[in-house]
């Protein structure tokens, strides 16, 4: 059925969409991303309580979750460097089908026969589909939108990732359980997922950047692949490597130590524990959205460096020392932890920096080292809580952590982008003003 819109009408809605961040070409992608997330999501609160129900172990439950882990780590990596070779839209629908296919064999076979092997390697595999989906499509992002506008387009795909997975899913799974059950729940995230793929696959109008990037040689995906290793050569994508792996791995650690921290040291309820971090969590995701468009008025490098690793020094510090001195002040406790959260948000211009440090063609491969940073973040941080002794060195772990975030703050000093003309044969990507 032809649009009732007439052009001026569709202009219009364009020229709007580009004046908050949006490019309009791309708008049914981030709608795509949001469902798929959402999908995603469902089972962040329960699946391991679910596992248990069905029979297995906690200790297979647990190894199930850590190999699917490990290939959201490779399939992190992966989308970048096949983005570049394949396109990302073709990434996006290896990940959508790679999703779907093992959910469907996970829940109507593997659960169902008890096998624990089976369950761990369709569920550990399942793991790359969303990278897959998301970072490619996050790729197509860094090479559609327009430079002066970057940072807030990708501020725009933290926020509706960051709404999927884990809040909107996990409020889907509340709602859900009660009605079908947690199997029910299950199917209903693999319809979500499915939708949203549809949905970001046939709806986005941008096919100009959808196809493999441009090469002056012709190149392969093995050769992607390499170059995807190779590039950390480059010592700013280095940098801006060490910067992301900083960025969240402390928040792991959190995830580990703080439900312990919070109870038992400060005495907060587990409920009001809950109410906290849910609160900050959700802040967080519009935050994202913020310093999306900070970063493109103060700068990517600075507003990384000032509102995102010095952010998180100070409030890691303060989230630590003053319950101590105050007790269990829900108030002033979501103020401190707040701070810590308004950090982490700081980082996400570095996903529009890292892609501009490089030329064009080695934009996605740039990412793709971004996305493994992020993806290894998650294993870094609570490997250090157990190398440091956990909540018994709690002074020793959050200093080691207020350390790596002043020794990021330094380091990404490096990384301001050159001028036009010096080394990417594009417009500098932060106005003259913006640099320090």
């Amino acid at each position: 059925m032809p649009s009732s819109k007439t052009p001026a009408q569709d202009t219009a809605a364009s020229g709007l969409l580009n004046r908050i961040g949006l490019p309009a070409p791309l708008l049914l992608g981030y709608l795509g991303v949001l469902l798929f997330m959402i999908g995603d999501g469902v089972e962040s609160n329960f699946l391991s309580p679910f596992l248990e129900d069905e029979g297995f172990s906690a200790g297979h439950a647990a190894t199930a979750i850590s190999v699917y882990g490990i290939f959201v780590a490779i399939g992190s990596w992966l989308s970048g460097t096949l983005s570049a070779a394949l396109g990302p839209r073709r990434v996006m629908r290896y990940g959508a089908l790679i999703w779907i296919v093992l959910e469907v064999v996970l829940l109507g076979w593997a659960i169902p026969s008890d096998s624990v092997a089976l369950v761990t390697v369709l569920y550990g595999l399942r793991g790359i589909g969303y990278p897959f989906f998301a970072y490619a499509f996050l790729v197509w992002i860094a090479q559609a939108a327009p430079e002066h506008q970057r940072g807030t387009s990708v501020g725009w795909f933290w926020f509706v990732f960051g709404a999927g997975l884990p809040t909107l899913g996990s409020l889907v799974a509340s709602a859900t359980i009660p009605l079908v059950g947690e199997f029910g729940t299950l199917w209903i995230s693999a319809a979500l997922v499915a939708l949203g793929a549809l949905i970001a696959l046939f709806g986005v109008r941008d096919l100009s950047h959808a196809g493999p990037a441009a090469r002056e040689e012709p190149t392969s995906p093995l050769r992607e692949l390499a170059r995807g290793i190779t590039i950390l050569r480059d010592r700013r994508v280095a940098v801006g490597a060490f910067v992301r792996l900083v960025n969240t791995a402390p928040n792991f650690a959190l995830f580990v130590v703080a439900p312990l921290y919070f109870t038992r040291t400060i005495g907060f309820s587990q409920g009001t524990y809950l109410l906290l971090v849910t609160c900050v969590y959700t802040a967080n995701i519009f935050a994202n959205l913020l310093f999306g468009i900070v970063g493109d008025r103060f700068g990517w490098r600075r507003t990384v460096t000032w509102f995102g690793c010095v952010l998180c020094a100070l409030g890691m510090l303060l989230l630590y020392y003053v319950p101590q001195a105050t007790g269990p002040n829900f108030w002033v406790t979501l103020l401190c932890w707040g701070v810590f959260g308004l950090g982490l948000a700081g980082f996400v211009p570095l996903t529009a920096l890292m892609p501009s440090l490089v030329s064009p063609a080695d934009s996605a491969n740039a990412l793709a080292v971004y996305s493994l940073a992020a993806g290894l973040s998650a294993f870094v941080g609570p490997a250090l809580v157990g190398l440091l002794g956990g909540t018994a060195h709690m002074t020793a772990l959050v200093w080691t952590f207020v350390a790596l975030y002043l020794v990021a703050a330094v380091l990404s000093r490096t990384l301001d982008v050159p001028a036009a003309g010096q080394g990417r044969g594009t417009p500098a990507a932060e106005p003259a003003h913006a640099h320090e």
